[in-house]
């Protein structure tokens, strides 16, 4: 009886933190998704006439302050799950996270300020809701950057973490031209497929020069790309990858985006585009939670707190989802004009 309770608890201490690093990768993967196309569209408004700003804007409006209920659980799960990790990253990270706040918070004050404010401003506040998308974009393209470094500060690892952050804002450029070549049409939907191509070409280049420089950071991650079996089993990811990226680039033809029917595909391709990246990033970085210093089973709150907590997130992550799917069933249609 001793040696099945012993056996219990061995397997909850490799378990739980399994199942907490995998509700945080989720939580992430969710949130770059849905929150990153409605950056992507908040960047490209500053591109585009008045009246076409109007209805970019008002194709986000029901969604997009619920996208980041995703951001808030996963860093939540962080801190309760990886206390140590927690504090390790955030402390590490604190000014680009700072920025990104402050982001977040122009864009939100400019959303609603668009609308409600005095319409003399309202130009400004389209400025402000750009350069808020923008900054939260770069700074969490620079953490990414950083977190690949393994959070190295040097003049090769900033200038490697400012390129990925480029890469990351082309990545919710991509996404924000599919939802709007998805929720809009005639010349709106011309406009968008040209930015979804170009931002196809950059993400892709960006893709590449990072993937080539992952390996080289850790003898690790060499180890676990290059090495056989490895290799025979990660090959997949990047072939699927390039095969997706050529279906998207033949879906951008003029007559593919004329249509109706399909007209969604674009958007869920570049989806999914981002959904084998982060297959990618997290077999390479597993079980490591902090690069090369920390994996999950170390940085992982005591087994009797996460065996309460993991009650609490089966009770919470349901709501999410429900709430999520829900309002995408309700509100997911042409944008209507924006009242108050």
């Amino acid at each position: 009886m001793f040696d099945a309770f012993l056996t219990l608890i061995t397997t909850e201490k490799t378990l739980l933190p399994l199942i907490f690093g995998s509700l945080m990768g989720i939580s992430i993967l969710v949130y770059v998704i849905l929150d990153g196309f409605d950056l992507g569209v908040g960047i490209l408004s500053a591109f585009v006439a008045p009246h076409e700003r109007n209805h970019m804007i008002e194709s986000i409006g029901p969604f997009w302050d619920a996208n980041e209920t995703w951001l808030v659980l996963a860093v939540g799960l962080l801190l309760v799950a990886f206390p140590m990790a927690h504090g390790y990253i955030l402390t590490t990270l604190y000014l680009p996270v700072f920025f990104m706040l402050i982001g977040l918070i122009l864009r939100g004050v400019a959303f609603e300020f668009r609308h409600k404010g005095p319409e003399k401003y309202k130009r400004h506040w389209e400025h402000a809701f750009f350069a808020g998308s923008l900054l939260t974009a770069l700074c969490q393209g620079f953490m990414l950057g950083e977190y690949i470094m393994g959070f190295k500060l040097g003049w090769a690892e900033v200038g490697f973490s400012l390129f990925t952050a480029l890469v990351l804002v082309g990545g919710y450029v991509l996404m924000g031209s599919g939802w709007l070549i998805w929720r809009s049409q005639g010349l709106l939907r011309l406009k968008m497929a040209r930015w979804m191509r170009i931002s196809l070409l950059f993400v892709g280049a960006g893709l590449g020069l990072i993937s080539l420089a992952t390996p080289f950071v850790s003898e690790r991650i060499y180890e676990k790309w290059f090495s056989f079996p490895s290799i025979v089993y990660l090959a997949p990811l990047p072939l699927l990858t390039l095969f997706m990226g050529w279906r998207l680039w033949r879906m951008l033809c003029l007559d593919y985006i004329h249509g109706q029917d399909q007209v969604w595909q674009p958007f869920a391709t570049a989806s999914f585009i981002f959904f084998l990246s982060f297959l990618g990033l997290a077999y390479s970085f597993y079980p490591y939670v902090v690069p090369e210093k920390m994996t999950i089973f170390q940085a992982a709150s005591a087994t009797d707190s996460l065996r309460i907590m993991l009650y609490g997130a089966l009770l919470v992550l349901p709501i999410i989802f429900g709430y999520t799917i829900y309002a995408y069933r309700v509100f997911l249609k042409k944008g209507a004009p924006i009242s108050y």
